[in-house]
């Protein structure tokens, strides 16, 4: 993206024939979309975060940024697989539990989401544990949208420590850090 908020310089390499994406500089993140747009999908990756990371997975997604987001944070850790918008409320945020039981830390995942109809049905697998099947209470997509792009997320940070009266990222990323993505594959389903 040129336009996400959360930085338009990120560090997008391939090594090792996996995807691999760094803050560039420190502190700044950004978003890798799919030049398509997509609406009924399933997305398979088997991913790799680094501890001491914050990303997501973004479907759905603007130019922008403005999307419903899996949460995927480094080791598994936290949030990950939890669902939720970025830069838009969702009517229905999904907790994901279970998520430490299957991940397997330092190590690579396989994540499977599935998204389907225009308020979307959206399914998570996690190394083929299904992690939750739920509909949307509504489509909370800016303007009636339907579709969008599929994004790979490094998230901003901008501090290494805490600052008084801000939110504090500085947990979010450490220099060098990184979040690999490999054996990525995206099937239309039938609209």
């Amino acid at each position: 993206s040129r336009t996400t908020h959360h930085g338009t310089t990120p560090d997008v390499r391939v090594e090792e024939r996996a995807i691999v994406l760094r803050q560039r500089p420190y502190g700044q993140g950004g978003l890798l979309m799919t030049d398509r747009v997509f609406k009924n999908f399933e997305l398979y990756l088997e991913t790799k975060p680094d501890s001491g990371t914050n990303g997501g997975i973004f479907f759905r997604s603007s130019e922008g940024g403005s999307a419903y987001q899996v949460e995927l944070e480094g080791g598994g850790a936290g949030g990950t697989g939890s669902l939720f918008g970025e830069m838009m409320q969702v009517s229905t945020p999904v907790t994901a539990t279970g998520v430490q039981s299957v991940w397997r830390p330092n190590d690579w995942n396989a994540m499977r989401l599935r998204v389907e109809g225009d308020v979307p049905h959206v399914t998570l697998w996690i190394n083929d544990a299904q992690i939750y099947d739920v509909k949307m209470g509504r489509n909370d997509l800016i303007g009636g949208r339907t579709d969008g792009m599929i994004a790979l997320q490094t998230h901003w940070s901008s501090t290494y420590g805490p600052v008084a009266g801000s939110y504090d990222m500085s947990d979010s990323w450490k220099p060098g850090a990184a979040h690999r993505f490999r054996n990525v594959a995206i099937r239309e389903l039938p609209r």
